[in-house]
């Protein structure tokens, strides 16, 4: 039985029939990513309180949080890795059982974090066979666009409908499922990757940043930290996008209102004042230099900035608060647990 943890939900505005975003915290746990199965009647959970709450309907699109997908690397493995209490001892545990499959993966892999990169790569097929299967079965039946958080898969594409994973570097990369349950052809790669994914992660080019036509409007995502650049925003502009999401994941427990130690990541964005380092706290940092902050940039109506939570090992994951734009502000979360917030477009 899965635990479903749900311990607020807003929405903001009138119903005027154009659409809603609809921004899913879920509260994660390691035994909710036992198989694709698992981790579909949990997401379900969420979508089916907001669909009691009336925040479904044909035009509504649902945004998950990066890396909802990335879990899936331990689906199907026994449950002392699900039990551990660090990641890194999951991990193990894994190489030790898929040794060969492992190694031959290994012996190839030329990311500088070769162990993380070959367990990610050894499993990548059917991770993305999971997470189509997840994703699309919910945007069916909800009949929603689901924009389906992030996956770290290799050389990643979709075909005919599905996501497959390729031969290749990995990417931090998400997919936007329609109504009818597939991907649209086009996925959003990560082009800024922070310190802790450079090892093993490669950063997209910036050309490639698509715009998806959806039946509320245009709708342009960026990954988690891309939120922070302006030339993204500027990119998405010149595309003619109504919202902008930026599904996220930030690690630690009780970051959020700790002082700023700074942007994270091998290329700070270029008007960041350094002033702010040690003045901002991490979640001022967050609203002035991420989608709060940067929605206008776009020229779009809306925004939906949605983080993950929950208990995966040791990674703690309490440290971002979900957020929702509009041109009269922003509303943000205040959970710790799971959340769902609606905005009315």
């Amino acid at each position: 039985m899965v635990e479903l943890r749900l311990d607020e939900m807003t929405a903001v505005g009138t119903n005027t029939r154009r659409g809603n975003l609809l921004s899913i915290q879920p509260y994660m746990l390691p035994a909710d990513y036992t198989s694709a199965d698992t981790l579909c009647a949990k997401l379900e959970g969420y979508l089916d309180a907001a669909r009691q709450a009336g925040w479904i309907n044909p035009l509504t699109i649902a945004v998950f949080p990066e890396y909802i997908g990335t879990w899936l690397v331990v689906s199907g493995e026994d449950a002392a890795v699900y039990a551990a209490d660090h990641i890194a001892s999951g991990i193990r545990l894994m190489v030790i059982r898929h040794f060969f499959p492992f190694i031959k993966a290994f012996l190839t892999a030329k990311e500088k974090d070769r162990l993380t990169a070959s367990v990610f790569r050894m499993q990548a097929a059917r991770m993305a066979s999971d997470y189509q299967a997840v994703f699309s079965e919910l945007a069916k039946r909800f009949v929603l666009t689901i924009v389906a958080g992030s996956i770290l898969l290799p050389a990643p594409q979709v075909k005919e409908g599905e996501v497959v994973a390729g031969v290749g570097p990995l990417y931090n990369v998400t997919a936007m499922f329609k109504p009818d349950g597939k991907a649209h052809p086009k996925l959003s790669f990560k082009a800024f990757p922070i310190e802790s994914e450079l090892s093993f992660i490669t950063p997209a080019s910036q050309d490639g940043l698509p715009v998806f036509e959806t039946p509320a409007g245009k709708l342009g995502v960026l990954v988690c930290a891309d939120g922070w650049y302006p030339q993204l925003y500027e990119r998405l502009k010149a595309q003619g996008v109504d919202f902008v999401v930026v599904p996220s994941f930030a690690t630690g427990n009780g970051q959020w209102d700790i002082p700023w130690g700074g942007y994270n990541g091998a290329l700070a964005p270029a008007d960041v004042n350094y002033k702010d380092v040690g003045y901002l706290t991490e979640g001022q940092a967050w609203r002035k230099y991420a989608l709060a902050g940067r929605l206008s940039q776009a020229g779009a109506r809306a925004g939906a900035n949605v983080f993950l939570h929950g208990s995966l090992w040791d990674l703690g994951s309490d440290s971002g608060r979900s957020l929702i734009v509009n041109g009269a502000g922003f509303t943000e979360t205040r959970s710790k647990e799971g959340a769902i917030l609606n905005l009315w477009l």
